[in-house]
Order: C-alpha cells, then structure tokens, then sequence
C-alpha cells in the first residue's frame, strides 16, 4: 500500500506541465536517436549529460528515462524494415520482422513491436513497483557459476533453434567468439587479435558487429542479386492489425515480460539475452513453427516486449543496489553521481520524490510512445517503397556514420566493411547472423565469468557447479542437447 501511496505521488509530480515536457522531449529525441543506427540510447543520454547540468535531477532524469524507452521503440523500426538494428536489443526483431517487410506486412509488424513494448514496458514497470526490493535480493545471491550457465544456455539455444542445422549454428557462433576475442585480455591486459593496433585494443563494438553483418552484408547480398533480378518496391500493405494477427500476439506481449524482467535486474548481458529466449519461446510454443523465419508476427511480439520490460527490471538493480546492469544505466548511474546522489537502498528514503518522479514518468512515456508510433507504423512502412537501389545506398552511407559516431576512428569504417563481407560469406552458405552476434555479446563476459569462478575455486571444476541455480541451468541445457537425439530415436522406433 506504501508503495502504492508513493507512486500516486509520483504521477503528482511527472504531470507537471515542465516534467512532461521533459518526457515527450526525451521520447522524441530517443525514437529518431533510434532509427539511426549505431549511436543507440547509451551515446544519446551520454551526449546529453552536459546539456543537463542546468536542469534539476527529476526533470532530467525523466528525460533520460524517455531517451531509454524511446531508442529501444526506434531501434525496432530500422531492424524490421531495413535488417538493420538501430541498437543490440533490436536485433532480434530483424528475424521475422524483416521477412514481414519484404512480404507487405511491415506496417504490422511495427504495429506488433510498438504494442509489444507498450505492454511489456507497462508491466514491467508494474513488476518494478511491485517487486524491486525482492528482485535485488535475487540479483546480490547470483553468482559468477550462476551467471555462466545462463550465457551457457543462450549458446546452445541460439545454436539450436536458429538457422537449417545445428552445425551452421555452431560455425557462425564462433564466428562471433572469435570476433569477441579482439581487444584486451581483461584479466591479464595482454593483447589479443589486434595485429598490433592501438584502436583495436579497445575491441570491436557490438554495435558495428551487427551493422555490418545485418545492414552491410544484407546490402552486398542484395547488390549481388540486383543485376540478376531488378528488384520492385515492397507495397506497404494495410496499416493495422487484423484479428488473426492480434489473436496470434497478445499472449506473446503478456509472456515477453516475464522473462525480460528478471533479467533485466541481473547482469546477464542486458536486453539481448531475453529477447532471445523470448523469440526460443515463441517458436516452441507457436501453432505455426512452419512461419517462423519466414515473418511469423509472434516471432516479433515477445522480444520486443521482453526488450521493454528488462528496461525497467535494469532501473531496480540500479536504483535499489546503484549496480548498473547494461550501458545506459551505467550512463544514468553516472548521470546520478553528477548530481551528488548515490542510488542504493537509502535512495527511496532520502529521494523520494525523485525516485517516484521518474516511475510514474515510465508510464506516461509509454502511453506517449505507443500514441507517437502507432500512427507513424504505415509512414515508416513506406520507406520500403523506395526503389531498393537508392534505399540500399541511403543504408549503407548511415550504417557509415553510424559505424564512424562509435568511435570517430577511420578504422572503425575498415572493421565495418570486413564485417560485412563475413556476412555476405554468411548468407553465401546459410549461416545464421544471429549466433554470431550473440556470440560478440556475450562471449567476452562468458569467458570473464568463468575465469572468475575458476579463481573462486582455486581451478577446481566443481566451482562451475557448485550452486543450485547453476545446476538447474546446465540440466535445462543436457535436455536441449539430448532431446533431439531421443525424438530421433523414437522417431526410428515408431514405425518399425
């Protein structure tokens, strides 16, 4: 009741007509940051955080907030409709969404993600009044075990579901292994796969990674074919949602939370992790599996609305413990020290008023997103009807600056192009893009993780699973590794 009590208060405060300002400044700013890819929500609310030193902290955190939410709605747009994700969180949605846009049906499919993350970031943010101290609690017991086992299970999950088999699953997850490998060793500072240059030392940001596999390979592939086959402009098809269409989504907007959410309060990799598991999910328990990878709507809900409800299970851990858990709340964690406040248990007791101020504000700025990107769904839709040689040229030259805003370096736009071709060389031989972007993500946390645990163990094995949750996790990952060999076996079985 407490709690409720504060939040009414909250909404006290973010209805204010300035605070409202401040949320549909940061909505806009954070859908067109978005849309461009490359730069995504950390760098905007990075670039902001001079411009914010004349604001008082409840106004810009609202702002903050707003950018989060907003870029995560942008990000979805350019992935379904131009295979190139605007951020990590929207790589997922490029699967179906970007098979739904090369059929007709992008305005749905933006339609789907737009509601998917209204409700998830709505329930997510119920879920973030509701349970925050609980979730913490959770998230300070988690271990180094616990958290290689989940990178683990997204390793053999990606390989397994995505792509025509699991050996071309296999090959370009450690494509993406070995790309993560570039940099800085983290534990012993020694250089890895830099062939001596200083601008590689810093590694490879994802980012760039996914651009250039997703927008650049996509481009080479389709230039390739282009003088084959001239190709025609896409019809943007009707504008809305049908029933067919909603009767297929809405359990997957209400099943998205639930595992964007708790993964969102733990550092296990951000938004990437659950909208993938999502998209697993979704296919598991589809009555139209023969769809998917082909634009099957469902594919397209549930990550996207995993993606806005692990946004707010990110603003427990850090309001609650001040342990950021992805890169932009690692900026507003900045952004809060800037002010002189330190997030962490005292922080709803001594900032009330901000705290509740920028939970309310979540609400609003998700009504404000969904009434902001519903109508605009058939307008972004109509990019596809650009001629595919001038819509492909205008991607790559913003896949370029988005590549070059990473790190102002002309290398970066090296690493792009070399990137790419990998993802021409990719669909070349029906690899899937995603396990190797996957495998970027999380590989050099998967590999700090197990050093770490190795160290607690003193190097004894049995520290990988010496806690119930890690042996949890490995047993679900022996059924994903065996079930198909039992389903074959009893499959041979059957008719004799």
């Amino acid at each position: 009741m407490d709690a409720l009590n504060s939040l009414l208060d909250g909404f006290g405060t973010a209805l204010t007509p300035m605070n409202l300002l401040w949320a549909a400044i940061g909505v806009l700013l954070g859908t067109a940051i978005g849309v461009l890819p490359g730069i995504g929500p950390a760098m905007a609310v990075a670039l902001l955080l001079p411009v914010t030193y004349g604001l008082e902290p409840t106004g810009a955190f609202i702002m903050f907030a707003g950018i989060y939410y907003g870029a995560m709605f942008g990000g979805s747009t350019t992935s379904i409709l131009l295979n190139t994700p605007g951020e990590s969180a929207a790589v997922v949605a490029a699967i179906e969404g970007n098979p739904m846009a090369k059929s007709g049906r992008g305005a749905q499919a933006l339609a789907a993600a737009a509601i998917g993350h209204f409700a998830g970031g709505m329930i997510g943010t119920t879920l973030l009044v509701v349970l925050a101290p609980t979730v913490a609690a959770l998230a300070v017991d988690i271990g180094a075990p616990d958290y290689l086992a989940l990178m683990v299970l997204a390793f053999i999950a990606v390989t397994s579901v995505l792509g025509s088999s699991r050996i071309r699953g296999l090959a370009s997850l450690l494509i993406g292994l070995t790309i993560g490998l570039v940099g800085l060793d983290q534990m012993t500072g020694q250089q890895r796969l830099t062939f001596g240059s200083l601008q590689l030392a810093d590694g490879i940001d994802v980012v760039i990674v996914a651009v250039g596999l997703f927008a650049i390979g996509e481009a080479l592939w389709v230039a390739a074919h282009l003088r084959r086959a001239p190709g025609e402009a896409i019809p943007v098809g009707r504008p809305w949602l049908g029933r067919d269409d909603v009767g297929r989504t809405w359990k997957s907007w209400l099943r998205g939370p639930l595992i964007g959410f708790p993964f969102g309060a733990i550092p296990a990799g951000g938004a990437e992790i659950p909208t993938f598991l999502s998209y697993v999910t979704e296919k598991r328990l589809s009555k139209h599996k023969d769809q998917f990878g082909k634009g099957a709507i469902e594919g397209v809900a549930g990550p996207e609305s995993a993606a806005s409800a692990s946004a707010a299970g990110t603003l427990v851990s850090m309001l609650t413990l001040g342990l950021p858990t992805t890169a932009v709340a690692a900026v507003m964690l900045a952004a809060f020290q800037q002010y002189g406040i330190q997030p962490g248990p005292l922080l709803f007791e001594r900032e009330p008023e901000l705290v509740w101020g920028l939970i309310a504000s979540l609400f609003v700025g998700m009504v404000l997103l969904l009434a902001l990107n519903l109508p605009l769904a058939p307008v972004w839709a109509r990019l596809l009807r650009i001629p595919r040689p001038y819509l492909y040229a205008g991607i790559l030259f913003f896949a370029a600056v988005g590549a070059y805003a990473v790190g102002g370096e002309a290398l970066d736009l090296v690493v792009l192009l070399v990137i790419g071709l990998i993802g021409l060389g990719m669909r070349r031989y029906g690899l899937p893009v995603l396990p190797a972007v996957i495998g970027v993500i999380l590989g050099p946390a998967a590999e700090q993780q197990l050093r770490r645990a190795l160290q607690i163990s003193d190097g004894s094995l049995t520290g990988l699973v010496d806690t119930p949750f890690s042996v949890t996790v490995y047993t679900v990952v022996l059924v994903l590794l065996a079930w198909p060999l039992v389903r074959r076996a009893t499959g041979r079985r059957a008719p004799a």
